[in-house]
């Protein structure tokens, strides 16, 4: 079976509202792929029990039929010959089959035939989703019932009112009959939706089909879920704009992720919040997995372990890499994915620029001896007492445009080194001063992204929703202060107004999150880009000087070295 799309699991469609096309088809062996072709396709489209309709079509392969085949199917080479062609037979099928969920016996058989004669043709494939009524079976029964999953014997099994005789049509209807006693024997377990048919499909523990039980309290509205075990301890945390959908599918189907598999074993309960809306409950989400760190979620669970690149407030200023944001009237840049990545920037920054390395903190008139660096010429060395305030302060204030305005001067002079070194087809250390720049660039825009939302003390923003409804959002600091959904039909000034007076009370701070998280402000700042949003109150822009406009080109490798290898 092919996978279902996630926006279709969260909306859980009734198997009796979705209409099937049952498909079978005869060819003249089996592989498309090494040349064999189809010679009938026969179809019942089906809904809620009911025949809405059948195709059937004998097609001309343009090759003679094997023996053996006509013995199987009944198909002869006179009884094609005046057939159309698969080019004819095709489109005429998929415009029957618009819109339904396509199903067979065997459908990697089936569908596959059909993809690849779409391919050699040219025709778009409509991108059906697809169900197996042989997989389905092998899930559905046991070896007690049936000894074995052919079409023939399930057909018998149920008593079909059509005997496949390998013929198209034939086989299609003892298919319908197949697949409805099927989801007969699905519907007392609770499976009723297209999903959990799709997922019955995966291979699912018995233990684990077994607990579904535990969803069953959940509502059907967006928010976050909770798995907790026997301590009442929280083992993971998720969001979902279905909460019951959601959390049922984890014991339906299959988890490829060993540590999912373990943490349903030990779930005893499900706890919910529902939220007004889906951005509200991707940021309780993030706010609950960073208080309660629950074992089986791996994202965000730490936000409080970032790495920073920090210009200090000192005498003689120099750079640092931290691990915490003081209220010291420091500039700090990032957070950086990691550690690595943060000295990757600290170099870019300490061999273009000539402020200390050494990190003890110096008085304004130092007397120490000068390190390997100033003797270099690298480093003013205030350390020594021969630096010039003045001057050691202006080396400073470029680093610091640098790093919170426009980095356009340090890009200028990396640029030209990696030109010199590709010159002289050092390409490898072109690629690590690449890397450096990049990784500073990285953390520049970041910062500068994080400040354009962390800087405004409020905004409301809304985006519409299907219906004509409006999702309204109160954000302060660059925190989510409240979410609601403004009906069609209420007055949007008095209702806001209520919104805004309901919403958290958010104190600003100090550096670029001072009052959430790093994800929280960047979920949001996704959200302001959402498709038709409106502001509603306050607003926040883009700053002229920014190091966006840098990145670009260093994030492309290929397009980097192209441009540092062409002559001149």
């Amino acid at each position: 079976m092919e996978a279902v799309q996630g926006t279709f699991d969260e909306l859980g469609r009734q198997l009796a509202d979705v209409t099937f096309c049952v498909v079978d088809l005869e060819t003249t062996g089996g592989s498309a792929a090494k040349g064999s072709k189809i010679t009938e396709i026969g179809a019942v489209k089906v809904r809620g029990g009911e025949v809405l309709g059948e195709f059937q079509s004998l097609v001309n392969p343009d090759e003679l039929i094997p023996a053996f085949i006509t013995v199987l199917t009944g198909i002869t080479d006179q009884m094609v010959v005046h057939a159309p062609r698969i080019a004819e037979v095709l489109p005429s099928f998929l415009e029957f089959a618009r819109g339904t969920v396509l199903v067979a016996h065997n459908a990697p058989f089936d569908v596959g035939f059909l993809k690849h004669d779409a391919r050699v043709l040219g025709i778009p494939w409509p991108g059906f989703e697809t169900l197996d009524t042989a997989v389905l079976a092998r899930r559905v029964l046991s070896r007690e019932e049936v000894p074995n999953c052919k079409l023939s014997t399930l057909a018998a099994a149920f008593s079909a009112t059509t005997t496949p005789n390998h013929r198209a049509l034939s086989d299609a209807r003892a298919t319908v009959d197949v697949l409805h006693a099927l989801f007969e024997r699905l519907g007392p377990l609770g499976v009723t939706t297209l999903e959990e048919v799709s997922t019955y499909t995966s291979k699912v523990k018995p233990e684990q089909r077994k607990k579904r039980h535990l969803a069953d309290h959940l509502p059907e509205a967006p928010g976050v879920y909770l798995f907790r075990d026997a301590r009442d301890s929280i083992l993971y945390v998720g969001t979902s704009r279905n909460l019951r959908v959601r959390a049922r599918s984890y014991f339906t189907k299959a988890e490829t992720r060993t540590r999912m598999g373990e943490m349903v074993m030990l779930a005893q309960r499900i706890d919910a919040v529902v939220c007004a809306t889906a951005l509200e409950a991707q940021v309780r989400e993030l706010r609950l997995i960073g208080k309660h760190r629950p074992p089986y979620n791996r994202r965000s669970k730490f936000p409080d372990r970032l790495t920073w690149l920090k210009l200090t407030r000192e005498p003689w200023p120099r750079l640092s890499i931290v691990r915490t944001i003081l209220d010291d009237d420091a500039d700090y840049i990032g957070p950086f994915r990691g550690r690595p990545a943060a000295e990757a920037a600290l170099t870019a920054l300490h061999d273009s620029f000539r402020i200390r390395q050494c990190t003890p903190r110096l008085a304004l008139r130092s007397r120490k001896s000068p390190c390997a660096l100033a003797e270099m010429g690298h480093c003013l060395s205030p350390c020594d007492g021969s630096a010039d305030a003045g001057e050691y302060a202006a080396e400073v204030d470029r680093v610091r445009r640098a790093m919170i305005a426009d980095p356009a001067d340090l890009v200028t002079s990396i640029r030209q080194h990696m030109v010199d070194l590709a010159r002289s087809e050092r390409f490898e250390d072109a690629a690590v001063w690449r890397d450096r720049l990049t990784s500073f660039l990285r953390a520049v825009v970041r910062t500068q992204r994080l400040r354009e939302l962390t800087s405004v003390d409020e905004l409301v923003a809304a985006a519409p929703r299907p219906g004509g409804s409006w999702e309204v959002h109160v954000i302060r600091y660059g925190r989510l202060a409240a979410a609601g959904v403004l009906p069609r039909g209420v007055h949007p000034t008095a209702w806001v107004d209520e919104l805004v007076a309901s919403a958290e009370t958010v104190v600003g701070g100090f550096g670029p999150i001072p009052a959430a998280t790093a994800e929280e402000t960047e979920t949001l700042l996704r959200w302001l880009g959402s498709p038709g949003l409106r502001m509603v109150r306050g607003s926040w822009h883009v700053p002229l000087e920014s190091a966006a406009r840098h990145l670009t080109p260093f994030e492309d490798a290929s397009s980097t070295w192209q441009e540092l290898q062409r002559p001149g």
